[in-house]
This record gives structure tokens, sequence and C-alpha cells, in this order.
């Protein structure tokens, strides 16, 4: 009987998160089922994503016919914002002013031949799971050891797939 409630749970917060975002519940689904949320996305083109996901943060070639997107942004994925603030402004030679900080998550998306190839995502203030073993003050170590590691989601909330 529990597994049976445990089961309809799980089936029902799938049937849930398949009816957001603009996807298809077959393609939320198995995003979810096989853990790669950037999988729906793959193929996508350059001009595909910057339409739904806004200008990136930077842009750089990776090798030859690849170039590499920079997305700063805080939830679960770039969206086309507002324009920059004053204080997001980049310095010249590629810096950032101090003030630039409000964004939690930071997406790179490689793309070949024109087409999204690879997604990586992660925390600005990424860590090891391991770091509080270096910690030398006590009260550190122990406070690091029982705080989560910050994590990223990731998704493309204006894009449809």
């Amino acid at each position: 009987m529990r597994l049976l409630i445990i089961i309809a749970g799980a089936a029902g917060l799938a049937l849930a998160l398949s009816s957001c975002g603009g996807s298809s519940p077959q393609s939320t689904l198995q995003s979810i089922a096989y853990g790669d949320p950037a999988k729906t996305y793959l193929g996508m083109t350059r001009a595909e994503i910057i339409a739904c996901a806004g200008q990136p943060h930077s842009r750089y070639g990776s090798g030859e016919g690849s170039e590499t997107f920079t997305y700063r942004y805080s939830g679960a994925g770039p969206v086309p914002g507002a324009a920059p603030k004053s204080d997001d402004k980049k310095k010249p030679f590629g810096g950032e002013k101090k003030g630039s900080k409000d964004w939690t998550c930071s997406a790179s998306l490689v793309f070949e031949a024109d087409r999204l190839a690879r997604v990586s995502f992660a925390h600005r203030e990424v860590r090891s799971p391991y770091a509080w073993q270096s910690e030398k003050d006590p009260e550190k170590r122990e406070q690091l050891r029982r705080e989560p590691v910050p994590t990223c989601t990731f998704s493309l909330p204006r894009c449809t797939r």
C-alpha cells in the first residue's frame, strides 16, 4: 500500500512538472528521467538560443567552427532581461566592475557548426563537498561540513522545443 502511494505521488509530481515550461510533457518527463536538464535544447541554433535566452554575457571562439556563449543568471536559467545596469557594464579589456554580483549561476553553451552541442553550468560560489576537511578552524569546519554545497538548475524557460 505504501509503495502504491509513493508511485502515485511520483506520477503526480511528474505530471505537474510536465505541465510547466512550454515543452511537451514527454520531453519534460524524459529530461527528468534521464537527468540532463540541457538535453532538450541540444541541436538548437545560435539564433534560436539568442531569441529565447537573450544576448549572452560573453561569447568566445572555442576551436574551429565552435563558439561558447556564457550566461549569468539567477533562478532556473537565462531569460532575456532588461538593459544592463550601469554597474553591470564591463571594464575595458574584459574585466568587470565589482558591483556586478546580481547573479548566482553561470552557464556555458558550446555551439559546434551553429548547433548547441554541450551545456555546463555551476553556482558562482561552488565549492567542493570536501572543502570542510581543509578548514583549520574547528567551528568553521563544522559549519562548512553541515551546510549544503551551492548548486544550480538549468533550463531555458522561454525556449520551446
